[in-house]
């Protein structure tokens, strides 16, 4: 290293002039890692969530009882037959012969156990004109998708002989077989275009396809090594595939992103003049530092799902947080050693039309910048920087007072709907719309039977289930459970003597109607229950099935938003304080995230609630936002803003330190990283955007709320806001109180960094001489 040159301490600039001496090393020990983790993670397995670890309450308690029985519940399955017009009846012989029809093709499939005639078990509607064929699927309820085929078809047969009747089919492994013929291919595609579209950005962005490979590769590698460090850990905490599924949006949008920073800062670098080695040095002290803050911060966001409680929330916290470590640690590691070994040979696959050399030299001023250093910083933010954003911020500084009133209020107003918010389990109709005729086959069930496609379960467990007392208990309920308006019957016994327990079928009044059904559990939980089985010593009956589940998980969810939000915020609070060693800094970046996710908020409820420009996204006003949205917005979102905040705040502090006034630092640092944050918004929200265009109307609304936010971020935060706020406060950003100079300093020694060389001429052309694959840091 040149003595003459500063040396630059912090972690990031230490790791990365290590990888960049020992190149090879670097990258041998990750790649390395990245087998060890997929090879290890293939040899154990990966254990997924058990029914008994989702939720606490009832429906825990349930599903303990059973798993500790060994009962393995099957898949159940219910044949509608229903008449067609207002004459016919069940006890006609045409409607008879088309329900010994279904009885013995599905019998005879050898697919099915348990096959139940309608008239042995009083499954006839109250106006006589409709019935069901209910069954059993053998084997593994998990895999009866796989395996209903057969059934269907022959359920299938018997309409096309019974036509003067309509016979339908519905169940858990029915509905399992035709959404994941509908829909599974939509999720492959999503994850399978996302990488293309970012490399497409990418190439944009960089105008070389060298350059354009490295951010990809990285989050590539990233998301392998996290797949297989989740089958290691997922025997301590089990995983789930939706838990993968979010480790992959989030893995590649952070491992883009960072190595973006990164790559940007250096090209940017030696655009300035520098030598590859000394550019290589600026980027790690300074993109690496602000990739180890974000990355802390986004894992501190993660991890606040583990506070939820819920299964399937705490395995999607893990995973993410684990992605986003991965990334964090290769892109201060070997991303360095690859850029080493490249050095010139990254601007390698130019695409003429599109590198920012050839726009560089389209732009007004000077890369390099004349004068004092104020000059200087001046002329890069304007030779490297957007002439869009320098136009937008010349206004913005002009009048910062305007600017935050009119961001503000723009804000506000776009976040005003969520006030109005309602959040409910979505119900097939709503989640899939009439695009598949299995959902008109619910609507016509719960029409005639209410709740018959998802009764009430009561898990009823004794000493000695036989006894009389409990049997005459278990009676009791059934006959209250109608007489109290719960359920208009049939209820259902199916005993399990050898484990003493009986599993009671109660369809309950409301059927779809979730405010209803959930007016029907209470009464069976807190009245019939307590009347009949809670008088007998020695018997538990939890109640639960799928309006159990939903009401369990609601009372869940909302009991975790506050923990959650104290969690994220106060620990995003105190990183922000302790990387940036200012008090006001640390209070901006909380407030402006916020308004970000109240804005996405806003325009979920706009669109989704209300249906004001659904047809836009290709979605139907379904009345409510599904129920775990908010808080996994709320986590995903408040991490995600974080990276596009620290990056722009540690360029201003840089620039600051360097002997910049606090108005020209805002313009130098938001400026010259206009180019990058814009680049890794539009990856970002493109990569959400893909999950928008899905048919089911959940991961619509994940994918519009991430890319709404993440524009909004991008844009109205940090390109107004922020730099609005910070001129306004000036030397007020840089604000410690003195009794706080005692807490620990996260910051590195920002030594003032080497001045470019006089004339040079930008990025060095990509054809000359490889100086910069011997570099060492």
């Amino acid at each position: 290293m040149d003595s003459g040159t500063p040396r630059v301490r912090g972690l990031a600039a230490r790791a990365g002039g290590w990888s960049a001496r020992h190149r090879w090393t670097a990258v041998g020990i990750w790649v390395l890692f990245v087998v060890l983790a997929m090879g290890l993670g293939s040899a154990a397995g990966r254990v997924d969530v058990k029914d008994s670890d989702q939720l606490s309450g009832e429906t825990h308690t349930a599903a303990t009882i059973i798993e500790d029985a060994g009962i393995e519940e099957p898949a159940s399955e219910t044949v509608l037959i229903q008449a067609k017009d207002g004459s016919t009846k069940a006890t006609d012989p045409a409607f008879r012969a088309a329900v010994t029809a279904v009885v013995d093709a599905v019998g005879a499939t050898g697919r099915v156990t348990d096959v139940t005639s309608p008239y042995d078990t009083r499954t006839i509607s109250r106006d006589g004109r409709s019935a069901l064929v209910q069954f059993d699927m053998r084997g593994d309820a998990e895999t009866a998708g796989d395996r209903v085929a057969p059934v269907l078809k022959a359920v299938e047969g018997v309409q096309k002989e019974h036509s003067s009747v309509r016979v339908e089919e519905i169940g858990s492994a029915s509905m399992m077989k035709t959404f994941d013929d509908a829909f599974g291919k939509d999720f492959q595609k999503a994850e399978l275009s996302a990488v293309p579209v970012a490399l497409g950005i990418l190439l944009i962005a960089f105008g070389a396809l060298v350059a354009a490979l490295l951010p990809v590769a990285l989050a590539i590698t990233a998301i392998v090594a996290t797949m297989g460090l989740m089958g290691l850990v997922s025997h301590l905490q089990p995983m789930s595939d939706t838990a993968n599924s979010v480790m992959l949006l989030v893995g590649l949008a952070v491992g883009v992103d960072y190595c973006l920073f990164y790559l940007r800062r250096e090209r940017e670098e030696r655009a300035a003049g520098h030598d590859p080695e000394t550019a290589l040095r600026i980027a790690a002290a300074t993109s690496g530092r602000a990739i180890i803050v974000s990355g802390v911060t986004v894992c501190v966001a993660m991890a606040g799902m583990l506070f939820t409680g819920i299964a399937e929330f705490e395995a999607m916290g893990l995973a993410s947080l684990m992605v986003v470590a991965v990334a964090m640690v290769g892109s201060v590691t070997v991303l360095p050693a690859l850029l080493s070994l490249l050095g010139r040979r990254v601007e390698k696959g130019r695409i003429p039309f599109l590198h920012p050399e050839r726009r560089r030299r389209r732009t007004n001023g000077n890369g390099n910048g004349n004068g004092n250093g104020n000059g200087k910083a001046n002329g890069q933010a304007n030779g490297n920087g957007s002439r869009f954003w320098t136009a937008v911020l010349r206004g913005v500084l002009r009048r910062p007072w305007v600017s935050v009133l009119v961001a503000v209020a723009a804000l506000v107003t776009v976040a005003a709907p969520a006030l109005g918010m309602k959040t409910e389990n979505l119900t097939i109709d709503q989640e899939f719309g009439r695009s598949l005729p299995i959902v008109g086959t619910y609507d016509r069930v719960n029409d005639a039977f209410p709740g018959g496609t998802g009764p009430a379960e009561v898990v009823v467990h004794a000493d000695d289930i036989q006894a009389p007392a409990v049997q005459a208990a278990i009676a009791d309920f059934r006959a209250q459970a109608v007489s109290s308006g719960a359920s208009r019957g049939p209820v259902d016994v199916k005993l399990h003597a050898a484990q003493n327990i009986a599993f009671v079928y109660v369809p309950l009044v409301g059927g779809s109607d979730q405010d209803k059904a959930g007016h029907s559990l209470e009464t069976l939980r807190d009245t019939v229950r307590p009347a009949t089985l809670g008088k007998v010593d020695g018997v538990s009956a939890p109640v639960t099935g799928e309006v159990a589940g939903s009401h369990d998980f609601n009372e869940q969810l909302v009991g975790s938003v506050l923990p959650v939000f104290v969690f994220v915020v106060v620990f995003a609070f105190l990183l922000m304080l302790l990387s940036f060693r200012s008090l006001t800094v640390a209070i901006t970046s909380i407030v402006l995230n916020l308004l970000s996710v109240g804005a996405a908020y806003g325009i979920l409820v706009a669109v989704f609630q209300h249906g004001w420009g659904a047809s836009l996204v290709g979605a139907h006003g379904v009345g409510a936002i599904i129920t775990w949205l908010p808080l996994f917005l709320f986590v995903i979102l408040f991490g995600l803003s974080m990276d596009y905040h620290v990056f722009v705040v540690s360029r201003i502090r840089e620039a600051r330190l360097r002997g910049l006034s606090t108005q020209d630092a805002i313009r130098h640092g938001v400026v010259t990283t206009a180019g990058v944050v814009t680049s890794a918004a539009v990856i970002m929200v493109a990569v959400f955007a893909i999950f928008g265009t899905l048919s089911m109307q959940s991961m619509k609304q994940m994918g519009v709320g991430l890319a709404a936010a993440v524009l909004i971020d991008a844009t109205v935060i940090r390109g107004v806001l922020l730099p609005a706020v910070m001129a306004l406060l000036g030397d007020r950003n840089w604000y410690l109180p003195r009794w706080l100079n005692r807490l620990p300093d996260l910051t590195h020694d920002e030594s003032p960094l080497p001045a470019a060389p006089a004339g040079s001429s930008g990025v060095p052309d990509a054809d000359d001489e490889d100086e910069g694959a011997r570099i060492g840091v």
